[in-house]
């Protein structure tokens, strides 16, 4: 039988919002349209705008407030950003218009910002990856660190991001108690993300998630993928957890034997 993949970020977002553990970590999500950009921006500064389908962080865009500091005295405008390009408007309905006219009739949605911890003063996500064990409970089994390219808004490897150790990235912020804590928490996460998912799309043997930690170092799920990349875990310093992943990739048949990606 396939492994199940779920497209729609829109109707993983439903989905996981039906579970009260999980709830909190998910940041206001809501279909694209002028007037919740609106409401959103007032209520959170910064919000992501993105297509409900697509992977790589492909379309990913950012929208916030931007006063000219050398101009105190200029209206505020708002700014559009996506890969490297930064785009100035003097109204939320002006940018509304550029971007609807880029979008056409496609479903985005709209995601409350959040402000990442950075490194480097570049922001950071986190990758865990959560997989069906043979004994078909669900288990995370790795975590990596994905750092942004230079001036960019997505941290995705295929955007320019590189992969570290969250060992690395967390370090400077947590004590080693603290660390164990969130990262016992974000394993929990992981498990209830995927068990709540397979509730629907019974399936499903895999999923990639997206994680975000604020600057008062709360959890935030950013996405979840169903197509979540192997490779990336093979630059763990412990072999032991690749080769975990691989044969329980090769027991749901993701791989077969001999072989990964």
């Amino acid at each position: 039988m396939a492994i199940q993949r779920i497209g729609s970020k829109w109707e993983k977002t439903i989905v996981l919002r039906q579970r009260e553990s999980i709830r909190p970590y998910i940041p206001d999500t809501r279909k694209y349209s002028l007037e919740q950009l609106k409401d959103m921006v007032n209520q959170y500064g910064l919000v992501f705008v993105k297509p409900d389908q697509g992977t790589y962080g492909i379309g990913v865009m950012s929208v916030e407030p931007w006063a000219d500091e050398l101009e105190p005295d200029n209206p505020p405008q708002y700014k559009l950003r996506y890969g490297i390009q930064t785009e100035l408007y003097p109204t939320l309905e002006e940018l509304h218009t550029s971007l609807t006219a880029n979008i056409g009739k496609q479903l985005f949605l709209i995601q409350r910002g959040i402000h990442m911890l950075t490194y480097r003063r570049r922001k950071f996500d986190l990758r865990a990856l959560v997989q069906r064990t043979p004994q078909k409970t669900w288990e995370t089994t790795g975590f990596i660190g994905r750092v942004a390219a230079q001036q960019k808004i997505i941290t995705n490897y295929h955007g320019g991001g590189s992969v570290m150790l969250i060992e690395d990235l967390l370090g400077p912020y947590f004590s080693p108690k603290e660390f164990a804590r969130v990262y016992q928490e974000m394993k929990t996460l992981g498990v209830r993300t995927a068990a709540q998912l397979a509730r629907k799309f019974p399936n499903l043997k895999e999923i990639g998630l997206d994680i975000a930690i604020d600057d008062q170092h709360h959890i935030w799920i950013l996405e979840v993928n169903t197509l979540p990349a192997l490779f990336p875990f093979k630059m763990l310093k412990d072999k032991s957890i690749y080769k975990k992943i691989r044969r329980y990739a090769v027991a749901y048949g993701r791989l077969k034997k001999g072989r990964s990606r």
